[in-house]
């Protein structure tokens, strides 16, 4: 479906140069285009051939270096990620950490919420913690609470934490170096709001278990909920040395990341390699910490490669999206369309243009789930513009984050939240009466952010 989408955005902006003409502003040393300089051409349609090859010639292209690093990057997370689901790496950590919260009531929903939005919001783990559902869900069902907060303090959690993304690899980083910025600037407002997110989420929990412990019949999970309670098994027991060895196997892992996210955000001089650092220390330290849990390096290497194949499909959907600049570029048209674009928005105000940028974002999420598909896609018409128009890149991409994050538990298109609710036997009606009043409040914190960031000028 989304690759069919993409090709047809490829086909259209083909066709545009039959009937468009080409035209070109002047560049400064940065490559930035100067407003009021763009000469108009003739109508001269670009060959067919070339947009048919365009995602693979896309490789071969100006822009080749960044699509390739960010395409190896994305395969050796999705890797490493899927390395440690198989090798039991992401269950132990978070059951370990559940296990010490079992006993302290109310304080255990904001810590499971803080802990799966970081994980999305530092690493950009989304679907790799949906797989957790179901304990989580048993976990609060074993504390007196019911299915619908299990999915609050895990899927909700987790696609919020991607959202409020402070260093998320695969959008704020993927954002970042396609904008030649690095991924620690402008990160102290995408902090602020991350907090601000983190607070209205464990607000509503919290003033929803008020209302469920005055009176357990208004969960919408009551009946279904009495009946997983009654063949529940709460195993108390301590992990085993095992799960002890791998416990710690993993929060050394994890710890390094966080230390190294901290100095790619502190230190100047390697902030502007983000990406190739992150793909270097997350493949060496995963691979170590599978092979120091497995002892089977082949086993190591086969769950690292199935992780690795399963992002393909989302580099090809990079190529194709990427391939939209390349054949405006190749046929002239691009500086025509992004004229075109300037003159509608010139005069109508920075916050009104980030908004417009904003409902476009929310209107591809639609249809393209993939967070990098649509930053290639979009960013390398984007950026040029609102940077001639005075808005900076950071704004941009914290803009692009709200925009391509909320939704994903909202829209019944995306499959991640079809697959929580039905792991968590939920129906769409239910989790839509549940959260919509709750995705109406972020989306008016939303704007009044941006609001805010246009405002100061950040």
């Amino acid at each position: 479906m989304v690759t069919a989408i993409l090709l047809a955005i490829l086909l259209f902006c083909g066709s545009l140069s039959y009937f468009i003409p080409q035209g070109s502003f002047e560049t400064d040393a940065e490559n930035n285009i100067i407003p009021g300089t763009y000469q108009k051409g003739t109508v001269e349609g670009i060959a067919f051939w070339r947009v048919l090859t365009a995602p693979v010639r896309v490789f071969a292209s100006e822009d080749a270096l960044t699509i390739i690093m960010i395409s190896i990057f994305l395969l050796v997370m999705s890797g490493v990620f899927n390395l440690l689901e198989k090798t039991g790496g992401i269950k132990t950590f978070i059951v370990a950490i559940m296990r010490r919260l079992q006993d302290r009531g109310t304080p255990v929903v904001c810590i499971t919420v803080l802990i799966f939005m970081l994980f999305g919001s530092l690493f950009g783990m989304f679907e790799e913690l949906v797989t957790l559902l179901p304990l989580i869900i048993v976990f609060m069902l074993s504390m007196n609470m019911d299915t619908m907060v299990g999915l609050g303090t895990c899927l909700m959690a987790a696609c919020f934490g991607f959202s409020t993304a402070i260093t998320n690899p695969f959008s704020v980083g993927t954002a970042a170096q396609l904008a030649g910025i690095r991924v620690s600037s402008g990160m102290w407002l995408r902090v602020v709001f991350f907090c601000v997110v983190y607070l209205i989420l464990c607000a509503f929990l919290l003033q929803y278990l008020k209302k469920l412990r005055r009176d357990p019949c208004i969960s919408l999970t009551y009946e279904t909920d009495m009946q997983k309670r009654a063949g529940l098994v709460i195993q108390s027991e301590a992990l085993t040395s095992d799960q002890q060895r791998i416990f710690w196997i993993y929060a050394v892992f994890f710890a390094i990341q966080g230390l190294l996210l901290t100095a790619i955000a502190c230190i100047r001089a390697i902030s502007g390699l983000a990406i190739p650092i992150l793909a270097v220390s997350f493949l060496i330290t995963g691979l170590i910490a599978g092979q120091l849990v497995c002892k089977n390096f082949r086993q190591v290497l086969g769950y690292f490669l199935r992780g690795a194949a399963a992002m393909l499909p989302a580099v090809a959907m990079i190529a194709l999206a990427s391939s939209v600049k390349l054949v405006m570029a190749e046929s002239n048209i691009l500086h025509t369309v992004m004229n075109a674009v300037l003159g509608l928005l010139t005069g109508r105000g920075k916050f009104i243009t980030v908004l417009l940028i904003y409902a476009l974002i929310l209107f591809l999420q639609l249809f393209i789930g993939s967070a990098s598909a649509k930053i290639f896609l979009v960013m390398p018409i984007v950026l040029p513009i609102t940077n001639a128009l005075g808005i900076s890149p950071t704004l941009v991409i914290l803009t692009y984050c709200m925009a391509d994050g909320f939704t994903d538990v909202i829209l019944p298109t995306n499959p991640v939240l079809l697959i929580g609710l039905s792991m968590a036997n939920v129906s769409y009606g239910k989790w839509l009466k549940w959260t919509w009043k709750l995705q109406l409040l972020l989306l008016a914190v939303s704007v009044l952010v941006l609001l805010f960031g246009t405002a100061i000028g950040y």
